[in-house]
């Protein structure tokens, strides 16, 4: 098969048709989620799995609604937070989104590096330096239309935390028991980690990479407007964000069910249970579940790595861009968007040279996760809003099944973060 064929096949397939919400999905289990997930399964075994039917449908409504912010606007999130909303508000909400996705990004890359050495050998930093390049390279210099080829390509490696069940014993009528009925006790320590989990399902960057994705799909479309202007196609442009967001979420969400289970199975019955990062729990996996085991956790950890860094950064570079007025998108060649190419490469760049720094980035994989559970309640209402103003979608405000669920989010988030706030009380 020649390159032109197999190129031409890649294209065609199934696969390489599904929008921003696979992408999205799959970001959703950066490492630092894979530690959150790992967390949550060695320290509390079987009993934390009915998170993630919980989060299922609440993260589905938030991303559905900033899918269609882009998609009836044609502008991002932070653009329409800027039409929207007083100046302050774009501007804290700019900031923590950098702050966070920065932070995010060191303990993601440093995984990376550390996972990388575990297989290979090689020195977790060399390894972390070739990655962060590696990525920065692909952004900044292919064409969006080609790079989101291979990140969708990519989004298979998530299969990988499935296939690592095959590999151990899985009790599961015990899972299927605890996944509707947990036993735990409600003190801050579980309530840090529900936060932790609904904070890594539920993350501020990927409401501005779905809002800002659907805009670039639709530019490099022909013919295609907003549906503020070509209200013709609002039926089946909506239906399509709604499989696609649905599709993407749930795919995220089992896989961090699987991951939840793998290592209760593993590490919390083996006695285990403090793990920081997303390697130290594929390290752990290696003598309890057996090489294969630990190959696929560690494959995976770099798969979603090589997705969620790009995301992280291109989330943030949207953010700033459509706050200041820039040029911004992937698609745009580096000299025509300057500013929104500098914001990737200071964030990535940033998160390399953080982790030669006396910051531990193996508690910041966790707690980066909390702080995004935190950020999100109030980015939350103002999209909650947005969603709801005639003068923003027009004809096409959300209905009220993803308003309700939204608000439930919302309520739930904020409930979970002051929670975690009120030590030794449910």
């Amino acid at each position: 098969m020649t390159p032109s064929v197999l190129w031409t096949r890649l294209k065609e397939h199934p696969l390489a048709r599904v929008g921003p919400g696979l992408i999205t999905g799959v970001a959703d289990d950066d490492p630092s989620g894979i530690a959150t997930y790992s967390q949550a399964g060695a320290q509390f075994g079987l009993n934390m799995l009915w998170t993630m039917p919980v989060a299922l449908p609440l993260m589905t409504a938030i991303q559905y609604m900033c899918a269609s912010i882009g998609r009836v606007t044609g502008k991002g999130l932070a653009a329409n937070i800027k039409d929207a909303f007083p100046p302050v508000v774009i501007k804290s909400v700019v900031f923590l989104l950098l702050l966070a996705n920065t932070l995010n990004i060191a303990a993601d890359v440093a995984a990376m590096g550390e996972v990388a050495e575990l297989v290979t050998g090689l020195d977790r930093h060399l390894m972390t330096a070739v990655f962060v390049i590696a990525t920065l390279l692909l952004q900044v210099f292919i064409p969006y239309h080609r790079y989101v080829r291979f990140l969708k390509w990519l989004t298979l490696c998530l299969l990988a935390y499935a296939a690592v069940l095959f590999t151990v014993h899985v009790p599961w009528g015990q899972v299927a028991l605890r996944t509707v009925w947990p036993h735990f006790t409600a003190d801050a320590g579980a309530a840090a980690v529900v936060v932790g989990i609904f904070g890594t399902t539920i993350s501020p960057y990927l409401f501005f990479w779905q809002a800002s994705e659907e805009v670039e799909d639709m530019q490099a479309g022909k013919g295609t407007a907003p549906l503020l202007r070509d209200p013709r196609a609002a039926d089946a442009e909506l239906r399509r964000i709604r499989w696609d967001t649905w599709s993407g979420m749930f795919y995220s969400d089992l896989t961090a069910y699987f991951i939840i289970l793998a290592t209760a199975v593993t590490l919390h019955a083996a006695g285990i249970t403090d793990i920081n990062t997303a390697a130290q729990a594929a390290s752990a996996l290696h003598p309890l579940a057996g090489d294969f085991a630990f190959i696929l956790f560690a494959l995976g950890i770099l798969g979603v790595g090589l997705i969620g860094v790009p995301v992280l950064a291109g989330s943030g570079a949207y953010a700033l861009s459509e706050a200041m007025g820039w040029k911004s998108g992937l698609e745009r060649e580096v000299n025509d968007a300057r500013g929104f190419y500098g914001i990737i490469s200071v964030s990535v760049l940033a998160g390399l040279v953080i982790q030669y720094l006396p910051i531990s980035p193996m508690k910041a994989l966790f707690w980066s996760a909390v702080i995004n559970g935190v950020v999100a309640v109030p980015l939350m209402v103002v999209i909650m809003l947005l969603v709801s103003k005639k003068s923003v979608m027009g004809g096409f405000t959300v209905g009220r099944p993803f308003v309700v669920l939204g608000w439930i989010a919302t309520v739930v988030m904020g409930a979970a973060a002051v929670w975690m706030f009120v030590p030794g009380k449910p």
